[in-house]
């Protein structure tokens, strides 16, 4: 599956997933954000039972606000519309897929 840009258009949708949701948060100027970037998209395609997006926080500071982002690269698993694990920072391939359970 491929990743979703998330905005607040369609932030609903993916709150309300049956999947289990892994967002990025992210910006382009983010040098540790363009390294956990490429692994996001390796897990998204490896793991099609998974909702994976990616969230601009630039682009989106509702959302930003909305999940407490202080800093980045933050990932955010939800489960059931909550949010059961977060981690801020870089994270190996190994660090991200552990946090999903």
């Amino acid at each position: 599956m491929s990743v979703l840009s998330i905005n607040n258009d369609n932030f609903k949708a993916v709150k309300e997933s049956e999947k289990t949701v892994l967002l990025d948060f992210y910006a382009d100027w983010c040098g540790p954000c363009q390294m956990v970037s490429p692994l996001v998209d390796e897990i998204a395609n490896e793991n099609p039972q998974l909702l994976v997006g990616k969230i601009n926080v630039d682009n989106e500071p509702e959302l930003s606000r909305l999940f407490g982002v202080v800093s980045i690269p933050m990932l955010v698993v939800m489960k059931n519309g909550e949010i059961v694990s977060r981690e801020v920072g870089y994270r190996s391939k190994e660090q991200i897929l552990a946090m999903l359970g």
